[in-house]
């Protein structure tokens, strides 16, 4: 018996070191696209001053990225479409849907090769042939634009618009990954040009949108945690060394009026982000110059890649049922219901560390955090049970300054689980809510007990200003300041 629960503990260890690392390659199948990796989902308030009545959404994706890898860095793909979705009654089915589809051109700049009389002008290899920035961009060999879709109703048969600048061009700019100080000297400043104001319509107010790379903001000990957890989950909420301050993440973010997204004086409304490829996808023998071409696409989107609610599918899903989450909508979610009405979490960290996981089933108050919303805080009147970020907008935002890490624990109701803020700290707060921080004692024994991966979050993680996500670490050391 005792060789059976050091085997089920050391096989709890390994689940951990994935379950906790957010959605960062939460499931076997993204591993395999990681372009189309959903790493984090936000959704809050707009906290900017005079942007109150706002909603900003946030969706990262492409994991782990290494400030110098370059040379090619990390381009989202142009045969994937990238969405996120809205759902203003209730009914857990998108009623708005956000599409982003990504074009990335590649100028083919030359230089001079050769002796004086015999020079022959050569494609270079590099994405850029001098500094480049606010100012000017001759030097960059690799334009990056997206155009962005708004779709009324079903996602793929709804109403389409074509959403454009205040000009009317339907093309938007997206930065060039932070390569280093000396291809881009102000980073702050060449971003901050790709912040694009945008036509709604039928509204009064524009929206606002931004593509880029960004530091990420997610916070974890997550090499101690692969390390057979090797940490303390009672010890201090600060002191280990948070893995991702060392990576960049690209985000999708845009912010919109709150009376163009709820309806009908409902207002909670629900998010998700999802991504999609073709159903088809052949290796081409012979790619095209222009740097287009390595596979041939076709057949109808597919979803690869879903996300909304923080760590359901790393912490909650079965491994095997992850890929099947990837693909599902929250329509359909009660097929994953075993899973939040019987967590393994608690059970698994009984064994590890002799705490007591919670004997109240099924689990109503994991059900209300990520199936239905919480009654007085987020749920809509009438819900239908369906994974997704919840964000009651009658709820003011709390200023940046004024941000409490666990947000709802601690009193904070604009914080999560009331949609979700960069700086909540969530592996914290998710960790508690397993344990039964909202359950009684006596079915809960351990539930007031402090867990925490030592990895400490809270505001000072994002900026107060859209996009509200830090500048990327430059890909020269000497660029980065952590």
């Amino acid at each position: 018996m005792r060789q059976t629960i050091v085997f089920f503990g050391l096989a709890l260890a390994a689940l951990l070191g994935t379950a906790l690392a957010t959605s960062h390659r939460e499931a076997p199948g993204t591993t395999k696209r990681p372009k189309v990796d959903s790493t984090d989902f936000y959704m809050f308030r707009s906290y900017e001053p005079g942007r109150e009545n706002y909603v900003t959404i946030v969706a990262n994706y492409q994991p782990l990225q290494e400030p110098g890898g370059g040379p090619n860095y990390f381009y989202l793909d142009p045969d994937a479409l990238y969405e996120i979705h809205i759902d203003n009654d209730g009914d857990a089915v998108e009623d708005l849907t956000f599409q982003f589809r990504f074009k990335n051109d590649f100028k083919g700049l030359t230089v001079p090769v050769g002796p004086e009389g015999d020079k022959q002008d050569v494609e270079v290899a590099l994405v850029n042939i001098g500094p480049f920035g606010a100012d000017s961009d001759a030097a960059l060999n690799v334009m990056e634009t997206y155009s962005l879709t708004m779709v009324e109703g079903d996602r793929r048969t709804g109403t389409k618009t074509a959403l454009t600048h205040s000009n009317g061009q339907t093309a938007f700019g997206k930065p060039f990954d932070n390569i280093g100080s000396k291809s881009i000297p102000d980073y702050d400043a060449y971003a901050q040009k790709f912040v694009h104001e945008f036509n709604l319509p039928g509204a009064s107010m524009p929206g606002r949108v931004f593509v880029g790379q960004r530091k990420d903001p997610f916070v974890i000990a997550l090499g101690d945690t692969f390390d057979l957890v090797n940490l303390n989950p009672l010890g201090s909420e600060s002191g280990n060394r948070d893995t991702f301050a060392c990576y960049n993440v690209t985000s999708i973010c845009i912010e919109l009026p709150i009376g163009f997204l709820t309806s009908n004086g409902e207002e909670v409304i629900g998010a998700w982000t999802a991504a999609s490829v073709r159903q088809v996808s052949l290796a081409n023998p012979k790619p095209s110059k222009n740097g287009k071409g390595a596979t041939v696409d076709g057949g109808a989107f597919v979803q690869v890649s879903r996300l909304s609610g923080p760590l359901f599918n790393e912490l909650l899903v079965g491994l095997r049922d992850k890929d099947r989450y990837s693909a599902a909508e929250p329509k359909d979610d009660a097929q994953f219901d075993t899973y939040v009405n019987r967590p393994t979490l608690p059970t698994l960290l009984e064994i590890l560390f002799g705490v007591t996981a919670p004997t109240l089933f099924p689990r109503a108050d994991l059900r209300q955090g990520f199936l239905t919303g919480v009654p007085g805080l987020n749920q809509p009147a009438n819900v239908v049970p369906g994974e997704m970020l919840r964000l009651n907008t009658a709820i003011a935002p709390t200023p940046h300054a004024e941000q409490r890490r666990l947000g709802v624990l601690e009193g904070d109701l604009a914080g999560f689980p009331n949609g979700r803020r960069p700086g909540d700290d969530i592996v914290d707060i998710v960790l508690r809510v397993a344990m039964g921080v909202l359950l009684p004692e006596d079915v809960a024994p351990s539930g007031q007990l402090p867990f925490t991966d030592g990895a400490f979050a809270d505001a000072s993680v994002v900026n107060p200003a859209f996009p509200y996500l830090k500048t990327p670490l430059a890909g020269n050391l000497a660029g980065n300041k952590e």
